[in-house]
């Protein structure tokens, strides 16, 4: 037979056990993805960011949370995001999808972490002291994919010699990253010969115009620079190229992977797993300023054989062994 007291006593372990789960389930920690894109076709991006918290032990559900906000695209909804996150207290922002999301979310706050991603010097942005000692709240990795403009067009220039005239896609809302690239990229076309057209496009139906303009003065090749819009859109590109039967560099391997010609640009799947490493690292307590910037040393070319033969295209030998994946 149980006493009163006993029946009270279990009574009461059970009427605390809720408020001691839901203590703890407060407790868990939280980070603020902020991405200018959609969640569409990140998959892999967050697989890598969920496996650098994992390397660490921290498991999304289990003992750390990720509350995500996506500006779609249009950039004006950055501030506002960057905003939420910071009232909801999170312990870490995680900020991707361009220069736009890390200056909207450096704007946002100085007390809250923030670990970006950026392919553009980031000290030179503004956004750290120096790469070594970051200095305030922020830290992350720099990827240099825009600063590749001349080797891609040296590389897109090897498979196709005869091209004179190449089609530059760029985002004009990131006047930054365009003002670097093109005057590297008109610089080594130049040494190459060869003539640049640059087209502008920040969303669909100018991506659909510029393409539309060849039907009048067609290009000989095409090369679509790094911006996590374009990047967005590259299955729409790769289709508009593949139907004008035009050879094209890009700056991922996301492209080569769904049908573009070449790719060349650092791993980003590697980059997301280091950025997070280093959420997890201030999670257990470090402050970003004593973590250095780090720099991409990774970069990858690969080659869609498949397409270049589609394109009546022979990929010089001395391109398929530097490659580090040829697609069959």
């Amino acid at each position: 037979m149980i006493r009163r007291r006993e029946v009270i006593t279990l009574l009461g372990g059970a009427a605390a056990w809720p408020l001691t789960a839901r203590a703890q389930q407060a407790a868990m920690p939280v980070i603020g993805l902020l991405d200018a894109r959609s969640p569409d076709a990140m998959a892999d991006r967050l697989r890598g960011l969920r496996d650098g918290l994992k390397g660490a032990g921290y498991l999304e559900g289990d003992n750390v949370t990720i509350t995500y906000r996506w500006a779609e695209n249009e950039l004006d909804r950055l501030p506002g995001l960057s905003a939420e996150l910071v009232r909801r207290q999170v312990a870490v922002i995680v900020a991707t999808g361009g220069i736009s999301t890390a200056l909207a979310a450096k704007a946002a706050t100085t007390t809250v972490p923030i670990v970006f991603l950026v392919s553009d010097d980031p000290v030179r942005l503004g956004l750290v002291a120096s790469l070594a000692r970051p200095g305030g709240n922020l830290t992350g990795i720099n990827f240099f994919n825009s600063e590749l403009a001349a080797k891609q067009l040296d590389l897109l220039h090897e498979l196709v010699p005869r091209a004179t005239r190449v089609a530059i896609f760029v985002n004009p809302a990131q006047a930054a990253i365009v003002e670097t690239m093109l005057r590297d990229a008109e610089s080594a076309a130049r040494a190459m010969r060869l003539q640049i057209e640059v087209l502008r496009a920040s969303t669909g139906p100018e991506i659909d115009a510029a393409f539309a303009t060849f039907a009048h003065e067609r290009p000989d090749a095409m090369f679509v620079s790094n911006d996590a819009f374009l990047n967005s859109r590259r299955v729409q590109l790769v289709q508009l190229a593949a139907h004008h039967r035009l050879p094209a560099m890009y700056s991922g391997r996301e492209y080569s992977e769904i049908g573009g010609l070449m790719s060349y640009g650092a791993n980003i799947a590697a980059a997301f797993h280091q950025l997070g490493v280093y959420a997890a690292r201030i999670l257990k307590g470090t402050k970003p300023a004593d973590l250095p910037v780090l720099q991409s040393t990774k970069f990858e070319l690969v080659i869609n054989r498949q397409t270049a033969r589609t394109l009546g295209l022979t990929v010089p030998d001395k391109l398929l062994a530097a490659a580090d994946e040829v697609i069959e």
